[in-house]
């Protein structure tokens, strides 16, 4: 009878946990861009900054790129080197609008049926840099199509998000190395 109620009960809970994840909220109370262009904001982004969490520990060189899927929705190839190990790390996800293709709010997984809010709240116009926030306050990124940002955009990125109660001084900036240059140093020694 034990083991009859142990199976009832961890089935509520995987259960539960499906539906948290499919029912939670995916979109930050902050005001996501609009007239938002999927087709400029396709391609290589290079990770300035971020708050720290466990699948990016460690990474440096980190880079995000975008693309279409053939169903329509797009491709996220998250990528970066282990600073512990020297091993490149590769995720890839997939992202889906959330409602308007015009609005920055979309949800990405990299697990299956579980999604995560990825809300685009500040873009630079050419589309050269962006901030964006997770559906809480745990998940920020910042990124740039080059990996240098300048300091009036970094400024413009952290007056906002500590604005909304972000825990700036928590980010991690990311460690953008030349991989050439590197490659050489471990060669000359």
């Amino acid at each position: 009878m034990n083991k009859k109620k142990s199976l009832i009960a961890l089935s509520a809970v995987a259960l539960g946990s499906v539906l948290y994840n499919y029912l939670k909220p995916i979109r930050s109370n902050v005001e996501v861009v609009r007239n938002f262009d999927i087709n400029k904001y396709l391609g290589l982004w290079y990770e300035i900054a971020r708050l720290d969490f466990k699948h990016e520990k460690n990474l440096r060189n980190v880079s995000a790129t975008y693309e279409f899927n053939e169903d329509g929705s797009i491709k996220v190839l998250n990528q970066g080197i282990d600073m512990r190990t020297g091993e490149l790390k590769q995720r890839t996800g997939k992202a889906k609008f959330i409602d308007s293709e015009t609005e920055g709010a979309l949800k990405v997984s990299f697990f299956g049926p579980f999604y995560s809010g990825y809300n685009i709240v500040q873009l630079n116009p050419n589309y050269e840099d962006v901030l964006i926030f997770g559906e809480n306050l745990d998940y920020m990124w910042i990124l740039s199509r080059s990996k240098e940002l300048s300091e009036d955009r970094k400024k413009i990125y952290l007056d906002y998000a500590l604005a909304y109660g972000y825990q700036i001084q928590n980010l991690v900036w990311t460690n953008q190395e030349d991989l050439v240059d590197q490659t050489s140093q471990i060669l000359a020694e």
